[in-house]
């Protein structure tokens, strides 16, 4: 038997701010009679790893009984090596979780390594078993390729993420309408370019920028292109029933065409590829950039971070441009249910006690307490609500960063609550919402594919090298090395060769067991 810690409540008496005795209610979450630690293996985003003293997981001890023993490696930078080095190693912890780690999960889990959950959750986890009746949708999409489930997700909530955002005041001196289609915004672009509008006497403007180069070749988009999807760039996508990816396709073609264009005539950065995560902070700080495609809650925040250093600086969210085709696009959007997690390892001993306590996180308090941190010292419930407290929303750091460092919004198995975000969301970003919400722009997402073994091989032996030169052939034709319609044939008969088709068919095959054909 694992040593087991001293409960809770004694040492939790001793952290600031957390010395409030339990409440009787509190014995509703009461997982075990005596306390139990699990050992944990936590490691994600190459950032977060695992810590015990969080005060989220010190309540959900206080709660449940259960304690979590942290004993992914802090020195381990990437967090996809600590989990093959635990892999490899054989040592398992009794929980296991991280980021991006679905294909591992399911691989491993119809190996043997991790204990598959179906049976655990429909007779001990009433409340992960009524979110998947709910969502039948994501529970297909979560099952490994045998038909189980192996991990309990991460679930954003919300729609929204990325949009369109120009400068308003810069339509307004160059008395511009907000552009409507991708003809009109080609107009606006270029005469943000050579009109002058932040009136320094200099062709110095730069029309288009992005802190993400991925986000310049998602304007093909403008085109009646697609560049992936779901949330992560260069995905593939679901076209009438078939897996596709949008690299290959016509539309494709006459979007990189007109970017390439809009790169040799100026409208968009020169140095979109090098100049990295800072674009917007410099070229919005310096009055040099019009417009970006980005995250609405923090491009929301330049109005009033810049408002002293640039005088009457507006960015204002725009519907998408509409294509030739009429198709008006955002093609980006909080997925339902991210390659993130936990599991139970074959080592642990206590499964149903482990299931229970992954249940415990999609409970209402349990819910609120990934989301919002501790009850009293994080939000305060009012009418039963949790309102983050004015020392929360008014602190010097972002309230994310805040949560992630008391244990809140770790990208563990539980379903985030868009309050959270909305809270801390400026009156502008609501605004953008609205609008983007009005506008019907979403499409649907591919939320994968689970495959077999001989899928994956597949996948695996083909994926790498084929994206590699997607993503190689996108910066020749968008720098102007190679014209775009020159070298279509040629790149396609490239596609082939790097086994294009091998992996469409591997997927389609995944695609049409796990959600019906």
């Amino acid at each position: 038997m694992r040593a087991m810690k001293l409960p809770l409540a004694l040492a939790i008496a001793t952290t600031v701010g957390l010395s409030a005795p339990l409440f009787a209610a509190d014995e509703d979450y009461r997982i075990v009679d005596k306390p139990l630690t699990l050992t944990i293996h936590f490691h994600s985003g190459d950032k977060i790893v695992y810590d015990s003293d969080w005060p989220v997981e010190k309540r959900a001890a206080e709660l449940t009984g259960i304690s979590l023993d942290g004993v992914a490696s802090m020195a381990t930078q990437k967090s996809a090596d600590a989990f093959n080095l635990m892999i490899a190693s054989g040592d398992l912890a009794d929980i296991v979780g991280g980021n991006r780690l679905k294909d591992g999960f399911n691989q491993y889990g119809q190996e043997g390594a991790f204990q598959p959950l179906n049976e655990l959750i429909d007779e001990h986890a009433p409340n992960i078993k009524a979110f998947f009746e709910s969502r039948p949708d994501i529970k297909s999409a979560i099952s490994a390729a045998d038909g189980n489930i192996y991990y309990i997700p991460y679930l954003p909530e919300g729609d929204f993420g990325r949009m369109y955002f120009i400068r308003q005041d810069w339509l307004d001196i160059l008395e511009l309408e907000t552009p409507k289609t991708v003809d009109e915004l080609y107009k606006v672009l270029t005469a943000f370019r050579n009109d002058d509008p932040n009136g320094n006497g200099k062709k110095d403007e730069v029309p288009f920028l992005s802190r993400d180069w991925e986000e310049i070749v998602r304007l093909v988009v403008l085109w009646d292109a697609r560049t992936t999807g779901s949330d992560t760039f260069h995905d593939y996508y679901v076209k009438d029933g078939k897996v596709v990816h949008g690299y290959t396709e016509e539309e494709y073609k006459t979007g990189m065409m007109n970017l390439a264009k809009w790169y040799q005539e100026g409208l968009i950065d020169p140095e979109f590829f090098t100049r990295g995560k800072r674009s917007r902070e410099v070229l919005f700080g310096d009055n040099l950039g019009g417009m970006t495609h980005d995250w609405y809650p923090s491009t929301t925040s330049f109005n009033d971070s810049l408002a002293d250093k640039v005088p009457g600086f507006n960015l204002k969210a725009m519907p998408p441009p509409a294509s030739p085709s009429g198709r008006q696009l955002e093609e980006h959007r909080v997925i339902p249910v991210k390659p993130d997690g936990w599991a139970i390892s074959y080592t642990n001993e206590h499964p149903v006690e482990t299931i229970k306590y992954f249940d415990f996180w999609f409970t209402d308090l349990g819910r609120r307490l990934s989301n919002f941190g501790v009850e009293g010292v994080h939000y305060d419930l009012v009418d039963g609500k949790a309102i983050f407290k004015p020392e929360v929303l008014n602190a010097s750091d972002p309230v994310n960063a805040q949560m992630w460092n008391v244990g809140a919004q770790i990208p563990k198995g539980f379903l985030q609550d868009f309050e959270y975000q909305a809270q801390w969301t400026n009156e502008m970003g609501l605004e953008s919402i609205a609008l983007y919400e009005a506008g019907d722009y979403l499409t649907e997402q591919f939320l994968g594919v689970s495959m077999n073994p001989d899928e994956q091989n597949v996948y695996d032996k083909y994926q790498g090298n084929l994206l590699t030169y997607m993503l190689e052939m996108q910066q020749i034709w968008i720098l102007g090395t190679e014209d775009v319609e020159a070298g279509w044939d040629k790149y396609q008969e490239q596609l082939d060769k790097l086994g294009y088709n091998k992996i469409i068919d591997a997927m389609q095959s995944a695609y049409d067991r796990q959600y019906g054909s």
